[in-house]
């Protein structure tokens, strides 16, 4: 203890040495005090434990000490009787004494005893706890192992599996080699088979001027014959054949025939054969000569009033694609849509739903546009396939194929006659075809992505992707006009008078050009209407009074002509941007087709 004083004095006289000594600026006093007190704290702390144990061992040694004192036997002394007194009081306070001490270390045993016991119960309690620890260590390095052994098989069948990809992804990369030189290969095979078409088609079209050329000469040894005979030709009309046909072109041909060209037919009276030959060049069809009759006699729709529809009366998913086409036929209520799932359907409408007729299939990739021709038994469709494909109603495989653009075929129309036919192509041609041999006799360069083509007898008019319409001589192959918009053109469509074209185009309008007046437009716009793609198609109703294109808020908008006022928008029924409309002859149903391969039919009850 004392030793220990005398540690705890040297801090202080060495602070008063430190103090005598050092400087006196005040930092350094403050940082000596503070290193000296956590010495002190240090050392303390180092003989706590030493200075509790000394004095537990110096109060059992005083107890000890007491024991042995009172137990201890003196050595026999003669005392006198006070001093016997004495000593028997001493000894009774030592009795007393060894009593008490006594009493109170066996209750010190007690306490201990309690203590033990329940120090003993608290070590069961944890070996209990302990037991079950390593039970459940025991469980979890069971489970582990048999984790581990999983861990160890998935590793196995991962390698196995990667293995097995390593090879599925050789094998797929050699079926892309072989499938993109079967592709290169069926490439070159289509370029031969188109040339050899061409070839046959040109051989073909020789062969046809040559017989042309044959049956003009004999025709015209024929009728020099005839001429250098003289024939009496009556004055009266009743002589010639009265042909009855509607269109101002064989009303000429017949003013011809029922006039009276000449008097009497010799060598030096050539008008006849002028005529006669006019008349043959003008209804040349194919390899022979046609009658008026077989052209211009087909069955005609009317449409006195078109009904604006407002309500849908069925909706349904038409295809499996997207699509792209949908038309009525120029007789009846049969529908025809066409998408990107390479087919044509046919559906019949009956008590305001569609039900599906039959399928038409053949093309290679998916259809752009349809047409159906004025009798209503043969339709036309483009394709992506570079292609324009002709079916009859009552055979679902293409009669033939006309092949011969080289990018994707975007529209195909009927001419007139329906004998010819004319596409549009992203290869910036229109081409001019003959059914009867299914060839092309005229392609004409439009400087274009060409996106549309109506046509009549003697014109072409085609839209472009540089903002333009054009207008063309077929005859000539020339253009005549062009009419610039604000926008790429999606569509083109002719009132059905045929007094008036309509242009859709990327610039969120429609304009109707009216083709009798100097090509004055009109522009149709409407709050929410938005082309939703390069080939939005828009129509005019079967009367020429209403307006209808579908939008990319999958709304359909119908505007009046005569007013220019938006007249109807029908909403909520298509998820998708609108890619065509088509209105119905009879005026009373409108069908809409988006990319979502939704078609839905409305009408106004």
């Amino acid at each position: 203890m004392a030793a220990l004083e005398c540690q705890r004095d040297s801090p202080s006289t060495t602070l008063g040495r430190i103090h005598f000594a050092a400087e006196p600026m005040e930092t350094w006093k403050r940082h000596i005090i503070r290193q000296l007190k956590h010495r002190d704290k240090s050392q303390k702390k180092n003989f706590q434990d030493v200075i509790r144990s000394y004095i537990s061992l110096l109060e059992r040694t005083k107890q000890k000490a007491l024991i042995l004192g009172s137990v201890a036997r003196p050595p026999p002394v003669t005392y006198s009787e006070d001093s016997l007194a004495v000593q028997a009081s001493h000894h009774n306070n030592l009795v007393n004494d060894l009593q008490k001490t006594t009493g109170e270390l066996a209750y010190q045993v007690l306490q201990l005893q309690q203590k033990i016991e329940i120090k003993d119960a608290i070590l069961e309690e944890q070996h209990a706890s302990m037991r079950e620890a390593q039970a459940r260590l025991a469980q979890v390095e069971s489970e582990r192992g048999e984790l581990r052994a999983s861990v160890t098989q998935i590793r196995e069948r991962n390698r196995a599996l990667k293995r097995e990809y390593d090879a599925r992804l050789e094998q797929c990369s050699e079926k892309e080699k072989a499938y993109r030189q079967a592709r290169e290969r069926g490439q070159e095979i289509l370029e031969d088979m188109i040339k050899s078409k061409q070839q046959a088609a040109m051989k073909m079209n020789n062969r046809n001027e040559r017989r042309v050329r044959a049956r003009e000469a004999n025709l015209h040894k024929d009728l020099e014959l005839a001429a250098k005979k003289a024939v009496n030709i009556d004055d009266g009309p009743s002589s010639m054949p009265q042909l009855t046909v509607n269109t101002s072109a064989n009303i000429d041909v017949a003013e011809r025939c029922h006039a009276r060209v000449f008097r009497s037919a010799s060598a030096t009276s050539p008008r006849i054969l002028s005529s006669i030959r006019e008349l043959f060049e003008r209804k040349r069809r194919g390899n022979s000569v046609c009658r008026l009759e077989e052209d211009m006699y087909s069955p005609v729709g009317i449409c006195l009033a078109a009904r604006v529809p407002a309500v849908a009366k069925h909706a349904l998913d038409a295809h499996e694609l997207g699509i792209n086409a949908v038309r009525f036929s120029a007789c009846t209520n049969l529908l025809a849509t066409g998408g990107t799932d390479r087919v044509i359907k046919l559906w019949d409408i009956t008590a305001g739903m569609l039900h599906h007729r039959l399928t038409l299939d053949g093309s290679n990739e998916g259809i752009t546009s349809i047409e159906f021709d004025p009798t209503g038994t043969r339709i036309l469709a483009a394709s992506y396939d570079k292609s324009a494909l002709f079916w009859r109603l009552d055979d679902c495989v293409p009669k033939f194929t006309l092949t011969g653009h080289s990018r994707k075929v975007t529209a195909a129309k009927f001419r007139c006659s329906q004998r010819q036919v004319v596409t549009g192509s992203a290869d910036r041609t229109v081409k001019v075809w003959d059914l009867q041999r299914a060839a092309c006799i005229q392609t004409i360069e439009v400087l274009s992505y060409c996106s549309d083509v109506v046509c009549s007898e003697y014109f072409i008019i085609s839209g472009h992707y540089d903002h333009k319409i054009r207008f063309w001589d077929s005859r000539a192959a020339s253009c005549t006009q062009e009419l610039p918009l604000q926008g790429k053109v999606t569509s083109l469509d002719m009132c059905p008078d045929h007094r008036q074209l309509l242009s859709c185009s990327r610039d969120e309008s429609l304009q109707v050009v009216d083709l009798r007046m100097s090509n004055a437009r009109i522009s149709y716009r409407a709050e929410g209407f938005k082309c939703g793609c390069d080939s939005t198609k828009a129509i005019f109703s079967p009367d020429g009074s209403y307006l209808a294109a579908g939008s990319a808020d999958g709304a359909v908008y119908i505007w009046n002509v005569h007013t220019g006022n938006l007249e109807k928008r029908l909403p909520d029924m298509h998820s998708a941007s609108i890619n065509a409309v088509a209105w119905s002859l009879s005026g009373e149903f409108v069908v809409s087709v988006d990319k979502s391969r939704r078609a839905v039919l409305w009408s106004d009850i």
